[in-house]
């Protein structure tokens, strides 16, 4: 019997490692002629995503981690922006991305017997790891692009605003969004294209290097994206798109970033609140707020009245490294603030969002919208109320509040340092959260349906991952 392995190269950050680790899972679990390595790239600035990976590496019995060898990191006068950092971090690992794939070529080649070939199917880059595509090219590898973030964002960045138009423009017409995109709710990428000017240069070469894969994972679903997916099968330029989310990681932290005495503490408060009563504040693995907003969210709050949890978590003291856990939330909060809501509330530091989003107390998350928390929380059926922070979060939070009517609006053209969300602000979307959002509730539960048939036999994305199977083995 013909094996097949697949390999595949990460960013290394949580937001994409996660989901290309699970998608490798995905493949080799309904499919096992398959194999999958995981070329590891590290970063010392960010220990949790090393620390994910050697959890995942001890665990997981059908995947195989290979730790590249370290290279010099960019050094300061290279780069302006984090994404100027990971892209070259990434491109200073080609040599050593070449010599894994002709060490696993040579090893298969000659471990395995007449009756049990192995066959290297394929290459998964993401979405800033584009400068791979040489090495695969250079050893005949298909070569597949794994993108982490919605397909509507995937247009994006193939119809990306020209510079001059960037400052002039009020709204731009994107082909995948129905309507048009507000300036504001650009990526700071391509917003700060003066100051950070690399990130918007990198974003552009990436996408156009994007037209050379032989196929795109996308990590969605026809019923969630319909308009955005069409969109892409319209452009005949492009290589196959196959969508076959959503890909998630329903564990979560609990297992890889394990605090247990935190883990104990608010799932023994989450079960004695009652059913759907609660509201959950989680701004992700990189989110962070300045205290004078975290000061009006306290007001917002107390003054909703509700039950809520807050991941609450201070920013980084460097450009490149991860938000922490805060000493004392009593530093950053209004003074009498967690006694008097002592009886109907929890400010903690790290959360464990998957657990947290699957309770029956959770009524509603006040999320960042990144794309692996949507999906979670569409898959929970639990509704967002909508608060970007950085990325593509903006125009995430603008489909599902102006496209596809499955989130309420806080904002969607937040950017720290430049706005302030008024504890009024805060207040207004929370009680509409939890109190008056019925339809909006109605229309998540639905797609949450959506989600789970989308992955059943003969489901949307089921069959698309039957479709890319086939490209991968013939």
């Amino acid at each position: 019997m013909t094996r097949f392995e697949v390999v595949f190269v990460s960013t290394p950050t949580i937001g994409n490692m996660v989901p290309t680790v699970e998608f490798a899972n995905h493949l080799t679990k309904h499919n096992p002629q398959f194999s999958a390595t995981i070329l590891f790239i590290t970063m010392p600035h960010r220990p949790l995503v090393n620390t994910y990976a050697q959890s995942r590496a001890s665990t997981a019995t059908n995947l195989r981690f290979i730790y590249l060898p370290t290279v010099d990191p960019p050094t300061p006068d290279q780069y302006q922006s984090s994404i100027g950092y990971l892209c070259l971090l990434i491109q200073n690992q080609k040599n050593n991305i070449k010599n894994a794939l002709q060490n696993l070529t040579t090893t298969e080649s000659t471990s395995e017997s007449p009756s049990d070939s192995v066959e290297l199917a394929g290459l998964f880059i993401d979405m800033f790891s584009t400068t791979i595509i040489d090495v695969a090219v250079e050893l005949a590898i298909p070569c597949y692009l794994f993108f982490a973030s919605p397909a509507s964002f995937l247009g994006f960045m193939l119809h990306l605003p020209r510079v001059e138009l960037i400052e002039s423009e009020t709204e731009f017409e994107i082909p995948c969004f129905k309507n048009p995109l507000p300036r504001l709710v650009l990526p700071n990428m391509v917003l700060n294209w003066k100051t950070e000017e690399d990130g918007y240069s990198w974003v552009s070469y990436h996408a156009r290097r994007y037209r050379e894969a032989k196929g795109i994972v996308v990590n969605t679903l026809e019923e969630l994206e319909p308009y955005a997916l069409q969109s892409l099968n319209n452009d005949l330029q492009l290589p196959p798109v196959y969508p076959i989310g959503p890909i998630l990681d329903l564990v979560g932290p609990v297992q890889w970033n394990p605090n247990p005495v935190q883990y104990n503490y608010i799932m023994e408060w989450l079960d004695m609140q009652p059913v759907a009563s609660v509201v959950f504040l989680c701004f992700g693995s990189m989110g962070s707020l300045e205290v004078k907003q975290v000061e009006q969210i306290a007001f917002g709050l107390e003054q909703a009245g509700v039950r809520f949890l807050w991941a609450l978590r201070e920013p980084p003291k460097a450009q490149l490294e991860d938000p922490r856990d805060y000493v004392s939330h009593e530093d950053v909060l209004p003074d009498g603030f967690l006694k008097r809501t002592v009886e109907v509330g929890i400010v903690c530091g790290w959360a464990p969002q998957a657990k947290v989003l699957a309770h029956k107390a959770i009524g509603g998350f006040v999320s960042h919208c990144g794309w692996n928390s949507i999906l979670e929380s569409l898959w929970y059926g639990v509704p967002i109320a909508t608060w970007p922070v950085y990325a593509e979060q903006q125009m995430n939070a603008f489909q599902m509040v102006r496209e596809l009517g499955l989130a309420v609006e806080i904002r969607v053209d937040y950017s720290k340092g430049r706005d302030l969300v008024r504890a009024e602000e805060v207040e207004n979307g929370v009680s509409t959260l939890m109190n008056g959002s019925d339809e909006i509730r109605k229309k998540v539960k639905d797609m949450s349906e959506k989600c789970r048939v989308a992955l059943m036999e003969n489901g949307s994305s089921y069959t698309d991952l039957l479709s890319l199977i086939h490209e991968l083995t013939k």
